[in-house]
Protein backbone atom coordinates (compact mmCIF):
# COMPACT_ATOMS: atom_id res chain seq x y z
CA UNK A 1 0.00 0.00 0.00
CA UNK A 2 1.09 3.43 -0.72
CA UNK A 3 2.09 5.80 1.24
CA UNK A 4 -0.45 9.21 1.60
CA UNK A 5 1.16 11.98 -0.14
CA UNK A 6 2.27 14.78 2.14
CA UNK A 7 3.45 18.22 0.80
CA UNK A 8 5.97 20.67 2.16
CA UNK A 9 7.48 24.14 1.23
CA UNK A 10 11.01 25.63 1.80
CA UNK A 11 11.68 28.83 2.45
CA UNK A 12 15.20 30.70 3.35
CA UNK A 13 13.56 33.62 5.24
CA UNK A 14 10.02 35.58 5.59
CA UNK A 15 8.91 39.37 5.95
CA UNK A 16 9.63 40.72 9.26
CA UNK A 17 6.47 41.97 9.73
CA UNK A 18 4.18 39.56 9.57
CA UNK A 19 6.28 36.59 9.31
CA UNK A 20 4.01 34.50 11.98
CA UNK A 21 0.77 34.98 9.60
CA UNK A 22 2.92 33.87 6.50
CA UNK A 23 3.74 30.39 8.72
CA UNK A 24 -0.05 30.41 8.92
CA UNK A 25 -1.49 30.38 6.11
CA UNK A 26 1.13 27.57 4.99
CA UNK A 27 -0.61 25.52 7.48
CA UNK A 28 -4.32 26.75 6.60
CA UNK A 29 -3.53 25.36 2.93
CA UNK A 30 -2.92 21.86 3.77
CA UNK A 31 0.69 21.74 3.57
CA UNK A 32 2.44 19.42 6.00
CA UNK A 33 6.21 20.80 6.17
CA UNK A 34 8.02 24.35 6.28
CA UNK A 35 11.79 23.60 5.44
CA UNK A 36 14.91 25.56 6.16
CA UNK A 37 17.95 25.00 4.26
CA UNK A 38 21.40 25.55 6.16
CA UNK A 39 23.67 28.55 4.10
CA UNK A 40 25.28 31.37 4.86
CA UNK A 41 24.47 34.89 3.65
CA UNK A 42 21.11 36.71 4.08
CA UNK A 43 18.71 33.11 5.01
CA UNK A 44 17.26 33.07 8.32
CA UNK A 45 19.39 30.81 10.63
CA UNK A 46 17.20 27.74 10.24
CA UNK A 47 17.45 26.22 13.85
CA UNK A 48 16.39 29.53 15.55
CA UNK A 49 13.60 30.12 12.66
CA UNK A 50 12.28 26.53 13.60
CA UNK A 51 11.67 27.23 16.67
CA UNK A 52 9.71 31.03 16.37
CA UNK A 53 7.67 28.58 13.28
CA UNK A 54 7.05 25.48 15.50
CA UNK A 55 5.52 28.61 18.31
CA UNK A 56 3.11 30.35 16.09
CA UNK A 57 1.75 27.44 14.57
CA UNK A 58 -0.27 24.03 15.45
CA UNK A 59 -0.03 21.22 13.22
CA UNK A 60 2.68 22.40 11.09
CA UNK A 61 5.85 20.40 10.99
CA UNK A 62 9.12 22.37 10.78
CA UNK A 63 12.40 20.96 9.27
CA UNK A 64 15.85 21.40 8.03
CA UNK A 65 16.56 20.72 4.29
CA UNK A 66 19.61 20.32 5.89
CA UNK A 67 21.53 20.89 8.51
CA UNK A 68 25.56 20.72 7.53
CA UNK A 69 26.95 18.97 10.30
CA UNK A 70 30.30 20.53 9.60
CA UNK A 71 28.70 24.05 10.96
CA UNK A 72 27.55 22.94 13.95
CA UNK A 73 29.32 19.96 16.18
CA UNK A 74 26.92 16.95 17.15
CA UNK A 75 26.55 17.75 20.90
CA UNK A 76 24.90 21.22 19.82
CA UNK A 77 22.62 20.30 17.38
CA UNK A 78 21.42 16.83 19.17
CA UNK A 79 20.60 19.42 22.44
CA UNK A 80 18.96 22.23 19.63
CA UNK A 81 16.77 19.37 17.88
CA UNK A 82 15.59 18.09 21.37
CA UNK A 83 14.48 21.41 22.45
CA UNK A 84 12.43 22.11 19.08
CA UNK A 85 11.09 18.58 19.50
CA UNK A 86 9.67 19.88 22.66
CA UNK A 87 8.75 23.45 21.68
CA UNK A 88 6.68 21.94 18.71
CA UNK A 89 5.47 19.00 20.38
CA UNK A 90 6.80 16.97 18.22
CA UNK A 91 6.79 18.38 14.71
CA UNK A 92 10.73 18.33 14.22
CA UNK A 93 12.11 16.48 11.05
CA UNK A 94 15.51 17.19 11.61
CA UNK A 95 17.45 16.96 7.92
CA UNK A 96 21.26 16.15 8.60
CA UNK A 97 23.80 16.76 5.45
CA UNK A 98 27.49 16.38 5.13
CA UNK A 99 27.61 19.66 3.16
CA UNK A 100 27.76 20.03 -0.69
CA UNK A 101 28.17 23.99 -1.23
CA UNK A 102 31.95 24.91 -1.28
CA UNK A 103 31.11 28.15 -1.34
CA UNK A 104 29.61 28.03 2.23
CA UNK A 105 33.21 26.74 3.33
CA UNK A 106 35.16 29.27 1.57
CA UNK A 107 33.34 32.62 2.41
CA UNK A 108 33.21 31.25 6.22
CA UNK A 109 36.94 29.57 6.47
CA UNK A 110 35.82 25.92 7.35
CA UNK A 111 37.77 23.60 5.90
CA UNK A 112 36.17 21.67 2.59
CA UNK A 113 37.60 18.36 2.63
CA UNK A 114 36.56 15.31 0.51
CA UNK A 115 33.42 14.16 0.30
CA UNK A 116 34.64 10.59 1.94
CA UNK A 117 35.40 12.61 4.88
CA UNK A 118 32.26 14.82 5.07
CA UNK A 119 30.23 11.59 5.11
CA UNK A 120 32.24 9.98 7.92
CA UNK A 121 31.35 12.98 9.62
CA UNK A 122 27.63 12.85 8.96
CA UNK A 123 27.00 8.84 9.73
CA UNK A 124 29.22 9.87 13.30
CA UNK A 125 26.80 12.99 13.91
CA UNK A 126 23.86 10.70 12.87
CA UNK A 127 24.96 7.79 15.34
CA UNK A 128 25.64 10.62 17.90
CA UNK A 129 22.71 12.63 17.87
CA UNK A 130 20.32 9.22 18.23
CA UNK A 131 22.29 8.75 21.53
CA UNK A 132 21.70 11.70 22.94
CA UNK A 133 17.65 11.52 21.89
CA UNK A 134 17.70 7.99 23.88
CA UNK A 135 20.61 7.51 26.29
CA UNK A 136 21.02 8.92 29.58
CA UNK A 137 25.06 9.27 29.15
CA UNK A 138 26.57 8.54 25.89
CA UNK A 139 30.24 7.83 25.05
CA UNK A 140 31.41 7.73 22.03
CA UNK A 141 34.60 7.04 20.34
CA UNK A 142 34.88 8.13 16.23
CA UNK A 143 37.08 9.08 14.26
CA UNK A 144 35.95 12.22 14.06
CA UNK A 145 34.10 12.61 17.84
CA UNK A 146 35.21 11.93 21.09
CA UNK A 147 32.39 12.39 23.60
CA UNK A 148 32.67 10.82 27.83
CA UNK A 149 29.70 10.31 29.33
CA UNK A 150 27.42 13.43 28.31
CA UNK A 151 24.44 13.71 29.05
CA UNK A 152 21.25 13.41 27.53
CA UNK A 153 20.32 16.22 25.39
CA UNK A 154 17.01 17.00 27.01
CA UNK A 155 14.11 15.12 28.60
CA UNK A 156 12.16 14.00 26.10
CA UNK A 157 9.00 11.91 26.51
CA UNK A 158 9.37 8.34 26.74
CA UNK A 159 10.03 6.48 22.93
CA UNK A 160 10.26 9.95 21.53
CA UNK A 161 12.96 11.78 19.26
CA UNK A 162 13.19 14.18 16.05
CA UNK A 163 12.51 12.23 13.00
CA UNK A 164 15.27 12.41 10.80
CA UNK A 165 15.66 13.26 7.63
CA UNK A 166 19.13 12.47 5.33
CA UNK A 167 19.46 13.12 1.43
CA UNK A 168 21.41 12.93 -1.31
CA UNK A 169 22.48 11.78 -4.72
CA UNK A 170 25.32 9.55 -4.46
CA UNK A 171 25.80 5.60 -3.10
CA UNK A 172 27.69 6.50 -0.21
CA UNK A 173 25.43 9.16 0.81
CA UNK A 174 22.10 7.58 -0.12
CA UNK A 175 23.16 3.74 1.61
CA UNK A 176 24.27 5.81 5.19
CA UNK A 177 20.44 7.33 4.52
CA UNK A 178 18.76 3.61 4.33
CA UNK A 179 20.61 2.92 7.43
CA UNK A 180 19.80 6.03 9.71
CA UNK A 181 17.11 8.11 8.29
CA UNK A 182 13.01 8.13 8.81
CA UNK A 183 12.55 10.24 5.68
CA UNK A 184 15.01 9.88 2.68
CA UNK A 185 15.52 12.56 -0.27
CA UNK A 186 16.45 11.08 -3.59
CA UNK A 187 18.37 14.17 -5.23
CA UNK A 188 21.09 14.82 -7.65
CA UNK A 189 24.84 14.35 -6.64
CA UNK A 190 26.35 17.45 -6.11
CA UNK A 191 29.89 15.56 -5.72
CA UNK A 192 31.24 19.12 -7.88
CA UNK A 193 30.27 21.17 -4.71
CA UNK A 194 28.10 23.42 -6.79
CA UNK A 195 25.07 22.88 -9.36
CA UNK A 196 26.51 22.77 -12.95
CA UNK A 197 24.65 22.38 -16.43
CA UNK A 198 24.74 18.37 -15.81
CA UNK A 199 23.22 18.56 -12.32
CA UNK A 200 19.37 17.62 -13.23
CA UNK A 201 20.91 14.97 -15.64
CA UNK A 202 21.96 13.08 -12.31
CA UNK A 203 17.99 12.70 -11.82
CA UNK A 204 16.66 11.65 -15.11
CA UNK A 205 14.14 8.58 -14.77
CA UNK A 206 17.42 5.86 -14.89
CA UNK A 207 19.40 7.54 -12.42
CA UNK A 208 16.42 7.79 -10.08
CA UNK A 209 15.81 4.31 -10.53
CA UNK A 210 19.19 3.65 -9.70
CA UNK A 211 19.09 5.87 -6.54
CA UNK A 212 15.83 3.93 -5.19
CA UNK A 213 17.58 1.02 -5.46
CA UNK A 214 20.67 2.41 -3.12
CA UNK A 215 18.15 3.53 -0.75
CA UNK A 216 17.03 0.23 -0.76
CA UNK A 217 20.19 -1.67 -0.17
CA UNK A 218 21.13 1.00 2.78
CA UNK A 219 17.75 0.57 4.78
CA UNK A 220 17.83 -3.48 4.18
CA UNK A 221 21.05 -3.79 5.66
CA UNK A 222 19.32 -1.90 8.62
CA UNK A 223 16.83 -4.60 8.83
CA UNK A 224 14.11 -2.21 7.65
CA UNK A 225 12.09 -2.09 4.30
CA UNK A 226 11.33 0.85 1.44
CA UNK A 227 8.18 1.10 3.02
CA UNK A 228 9.37 1.84 6.71
CA UNK A 229 10.80 4.93 5.71
CA UNK A 230 8.95 8.10 3.36
CA UNK A 231 10.60 8.91 0.40
CA UNK A 232 11.47 12.96 -0.36
CA UNK A 233 11.50 14.96 -3.29
CA UNK A 234 12.92 18.00 -3.59
CA UNK A 235 10.84 20.48 -6.53
CA UNK A 236 12.56 23.71 -7.70
CA UNK A 237 10.50 24.63 -10.63
CA UNK A 238 6.63 24.58 -10.52
CA UNK A 239 4.66 25.76 -13.52
CA UNK A 240 1.35 24.83 -13.27
CA UNK A 241 -0.20 25.73 -16.93
CA UNK A 242 -2.58 23.91 -19.75
CA UNK A 243 -0.05 24.83 -22.91
CA UNK A 244 3.77 24.04 -20.50
CA UNK A 245 5.49 23.30 -23.51
CA UNK A 246 6.91 26.99 -23.78
CA UNK A 247 8.21 26.31 -20.00
CA UNK A 248 9.02 22.60 -20.72
CA UNK A 249 11.29 24.18 -24.02
CA UNK A 250 12.99 26.93 -21.73
CA UNK A 251 14.20 24.88 -19.03
CA UNK A 252 15.59 21.59 -21.69
CA UNK A 253 17.51 24.60 -22.66
CA UNK A 254 18.92 25.55 -18.92
CA UNK A 255 18.77 22.18 -17.28
CA UNK A 256 20.35 20.31 -20.55
CA UNK A 257 17.62 17.60 -20.73
CA UNK A 258 15.15 17.04 -23.58
CA UNK A 259 11.31 18.24 -23.52
CA UNK A 260 9.88 14.59 -22.26
CA UNK A 261 13.30 14.64 -19.80
CA UNK A 262 11.89 17.72 -18.52
CA UNK A 263 8.61 16.96 -18.43
CA UNK A 264 9.58 13.95 -16.30
CA UNK A 265 12.16 15.13 -13.95
CA UNK A 266 11.25 15.25 -10.26
CA UNK A 267 13.06 18.52 -10.37
CA UNK A 268 10.44 20.61 -11.28
CA UNK A 269 6.40 20.07 -12.04
CA UNK A 270 5.12 21.52 -14.99
CA UNK A 271 2.08 20.80 -17.05
CA UNK A 272 -2.07 21.39 -16.08
CA UNK A 273 -3.00 20.25 -12.40
CA UNK A 274 -4.89 16.93 -13.70
CA UNK A 275 -1.32 16.03 -15.69
CA UNK A 276 0.97 16.65 -11.89
CA UNK A 277 -1.22 15.09 -10.46
CA UNK A 278 -1.16 11.88 -12.46
CA UNK A 279 2.75 12.20 -12.54
CA UNK A 280 2.85 12.19 -8.79
CA UNK A 281 0.58 9.00 -8.78
CA UNK A 282 2.78 7.52 -10.91
CA UNK A 283 5.86 8.33 -9.75
CA UNK A 284 4.65 7.19 -6.14
CA UNK A 285 3.41 3.99 -7.64
CA UNK A 286 7.11 3.10 -9.59
CA UNK A 287 9.56 4.93 -6.84
CA UNK A 288 7.64 5.12 -3.74
CA UNK A 289 8.01 9.28 -3.44
CA UNK A 290 5.41 9.97 -1.66
CA UNK A 291 6.68 13.54 0.18
CA UNK A 292 6.80 16.61 -2.46
CA UNK A 293 8.47 19.82 -1.07
CA UNK A 294 8.35 22.95 -3.18
CA UNK A 295 9.70 26.38 -3.14
CA UNK A 296 7.92 29.06 -1.39
CA UNK A 297 8.71 32.32 -2.59
CA UNK A 298 6.14 32.71 -5.03
CA UNK A 299 2.68 33.21 -2.68
CA UNK A 300 0.25 33.23 -5.16
CA UNK A 301 1.77 29.68 -7.30
CA UNK A 302 1.66 28.38 -3.42
CA UNK A 303 -1.63 29.21 -3.46
CA UNK A 304 -2.35 27.49 -6.44
CA UNK A 305 -0.25 24.49 -5.72
CA UNK A 306 -2.48 23.92 -2.61
CA UNK A 307 -5.57 24.46 -3.93
CA UNK A 308 -4.82 22.01 -7.43
CA UNK A 309 -2.07 19.49 -6.26
CA UNK A 310 -2.23 19.81 -2.24
CA UNK A 311 -5.89 19.41 -1.76
CA UNK A 312 -7.05 16.59 -4.18
CA UNK A 313 -4.14 14.57 -3.52
CA UNK A 314 -3.36 15.40 0.11
CA UNK A 315 -6.94 14.90 1.37
CA UNK A 316 -7.30 18.75 2.71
Amino acid sequence: MSRPFRFGIQISGLPIEGWQSVLQNFEALGYSTVFWPDHFGHQWDPLAALAGAAAVTERLCVGTLVCDVDFRHPVVLAKSAATIHLISGGRLELGLGAGWMQSDYDESGIPFDPIGVRLERLEEALEICRAMWTQEKTTYQGRHYQLNEISRAALLPEGERPRILVGGGGRRVLGIAGRHADIIGINPSMREGRITGDTARDLTADKLRQKIEWVRAGVESSGRSLHDVELNSLVFVVGISDDPKPMREGLARTLNLSVDEVADTPLALTGSPAEIRDRLEGRREQTGISYIVIQGGDAAMVEQFAEQIVAPLAGT
